[in-house]
């Protein structure tokens, strides 16, 4: 197996339709988890539907969220969607994230959906190509070879 002879090479950094590819396949399997998220809550409100305006059912399904990015991003920085675009998170020392960078950062990549993708758009014009949820949680995204 070759291996490279640079110890110093950067990581690839990866743009930004290869994330859009990684985000929308999390997207599918994150949507079958909360499928299943919900379905586990049929027991506790005797089979009937749970209101769609419901503040308590929308923050489980939130909590259910993180749960699914948090703990891939703590246990080797990838989730599936990531896994398949071969894309890694890595926190401070090349590591995955800490449960706290994993939540600033999910925190702050929804602030960057709400702001229309701004966010993640920013990495097109910064230096290091990082997304602002990148830099708040002092994590990056970089591609494997």
């Amino acid at each position: 197996m070759a291996s490279n002879s640079e110890p110093s090479a950067k990581p690839a950094e990866p743009g930004l339709a290869r994330r859009l590819g990684a985000i929308a396949y999390d997207s599918l399997l994150l949507t079958a988890v909360l499928f299943v998220a919900t379905a586990a809550l049929l027991p506790v409100t005797g089979g009937e539907a749970i209101r769609p305006a419901s503040s308590w059912y929308s923050a489980y399904l939130v909590v259910v969220s993180f749960g699914y990015f948090g703990w891939f991003w703590t246990h080797g920085g990838q989730t599936l969607g990531m896994r398949s675009w071969r894309l890694r998170l890595t926190g401070s020392g090349n590591n995955g994230a800490t449960w706290r960078q994993a939540l600033v950062r999910f925190v702050a990549a929804g602030l960057s959906w709400l702001a229309f993708g701004a966010g993640f758009l920013w990495m097109l014009v910064d230096s290091e190509r990082l997304t602002w949820h990148d830099r708040i949680s002092a994590t990056r995204i970089v591609g494997l070879s």
